[in-house]
């Protein structure tokens, strides 16, 4: 009976990795989410980060990051995340906003729509109405709406106390709230939804989030399709595992070869992509933190370009000639003739637990020498990591706090009257996230970031 059981779990296994049926599945699931499109075309699309980009066209969506995390909506670990705001969705639009994710395991939305997102939405209106007090609200809703039979009455009643305390901390960060002329409410569409909820400008009583659960709930999440493939629910989730390399944006640029592959081609024609992609540059625009008039820049290394010897830079809308560049990278250089250069540092960064001690211990006080020198004679400096969302944003934490006073000003000898601490630090993070929404620095990276700035110089020279 043992053996029965391994062998059909091996074979669905199997099935579920498969990267033909993966692809196909998608496919499936992209006509639902451009339907949806259809039906609110003034809508910004906006794919939940990670597994929602695969579902989305790039060429309908807004180019804006957005992730809520499941975590953050699972059960008894409920949380409005201030390092995921997500606030930049305020200013999309008026009207209303379609947010794209998808789930797998036969269940029939995401926690990260089903209960994140309404979490978000209550505590911004409740925010929203502390901040702006003396604006007229006639009827706001600050109730939590979750989605019947998904969220459990048990489960919502405990969420609804916890409420309040997260719509205060969102009203006392540093973020900008905007002051919204209607609530915001989620609403709720998936595969099974046997219409589209209609929103006439003239009767809009609220700004509908709507969340678009992408794949079709299947018992044991797979089902057999006439068309020689089995569709998988929530095919785009975990792509490290099947992908082959193929990741979102590389499917897109690449979907009509692909999608049009039989099976015993696909796989060559995935190689052939991501082997291709790898020798693009796909370089984008550093993000400026505002807060401190675009005196520190964050970007991925992949949107450094070398121009010439000695000279690296990245893609800027005007004259970059002021700016320099801090590099934290694990990948093996190809280009070292910028060593000597004196706008230019690269630091390298060990990979697994030793790159945690060294990120402390060597990456933070020479990248705090470096900016410090590089902003007093007047530059800008572009802090770029591997993945232009962890280490860079650590580094950028600390710079800003050491080196500009709570209001954005630059003070020259780092040595302001702000005396450092948990609230301090926050609030600098806070304006890297205005800044850059995908930052998404590792705990460890932040508990570094802590250590460094909160612990006197004679006790880490110790532990060095």
């Amino acid at each position: 009976m043992n053996t029965d059981r391994n062998k059909t779990f091996s074979h669905l296994r199997k099935e579920s990795l498969d990267i033909y049926n993966r692809l196909k599945s998608i496919e499936e699931d992209i006509n639902f989410v451009n339907q949806v499109h259809d039906a609110y075309p003034d809508f910004p699309l906006l794919p939940n980060l990670r597994c929602g980009a695969w579902y989305t066209d790039p060429c309908l969506a807004a180019p804006h990051p957005v992730y809520f995390k499941s975590t953050d909506g699972h059960f008894a670990n409920w949380s409005f995340n201030l390092r995921r705001a997500n606030l930049h969705l305020l200013n999309l639009s008026h009207r209303g906003i379609v947010l794209v994710d998808s789930t797998r395991s036969g269940k029939r939305m995401p926690d990260a729509l089903s209960k994140t997102v309404p979490i978000w939405c209550t505590v911004v209106n409740r925010a929203v109405r502390l901040r702006h007090r003396e604006t007229p609200r006639h009827n706001w809703d600050i109730s939590l709406h979750t989605p019947p039979g998904v969220v459990s009455t048990q489960e919502h009643s405990q969420i609804v106390p916890l409420l309040d305390g997260w719509a205060e901390s969102l009203n006392k960060s540093s973020y900008s709230l905007p002051d919204l002329s209607l609530p915001l409410r989620p609403i709720w569409i998936t595969p099974t939804s046997s219409s589209f909820p209609k929103f006439p400008p003239t009767e809009q009583t609220f700004i509908p989030i709507i969340c678009v659960s992408a794949s079709r709930q299947v018992e044991e999440g797979f089902d057999r399709r006439s068309g020689g493939f089995v569709y998988i629910q929530g095919s785009g989730d975990d792509h490290e595992l099947w992908g082959m390399g193929l990741n979102p944006d590389i499917f897109w640029h690449n979907r009509e070869r692909i999608l049009s592959a039989n099976r015993s081609e696909v796989e060559t024609i995935i190689t052939s992509c991501v082997n291709s992609a790898q020798n693009t540059n796909t370089a984008r625009l550093p993000s400026a933190v505002a807060r401190v008039n675009g005196r520190i820049l964050l970007c991925a290394t992949s949107d450094l370009i070398v121009r010439s010897p000695g000279h690296l830079s990245a893609i800027f809308l005007g004259e970059s000639g002021d700016v320099a560049y801090l590099v934290l990278s694990s990948r093996d250089r190809n280009d070292t003739s910028a060593d000597d250069a004196r706008n230019v540092l690269y630091i390298p960064i060990p990979n697994g637990k030793k790159g945690h001690a060294h990120f402390l211990q060597m990456v933070l006080p020479r990248a705090m020498e470096f900016v410090q020198m590089q902003l007093a004679q007047g530059m800008r400096v572009c802090i770029a990591c591997d993945s232009g969302k962890d280490l860079s944003i650590g580094v950028a934490t600390a710079a800003l706090q050491k080196y500009f006073d709570d209001e954005g000003n630059f003070v020259v000898d780092g040595l302001h009257d702000i005396i450092p601490d948990k609230r301090t630090i926050r609030m600098r993070l806070e304006w890297i996230i205005a800044a850059r929404p995908e930052a998404n620095p590792a705990r460890d990276t932040l508990k570094r970031v802590n250590e460094f700035l909160l612990t006197s110089d004679s006790f880490l020279r110790k532990r060095c």
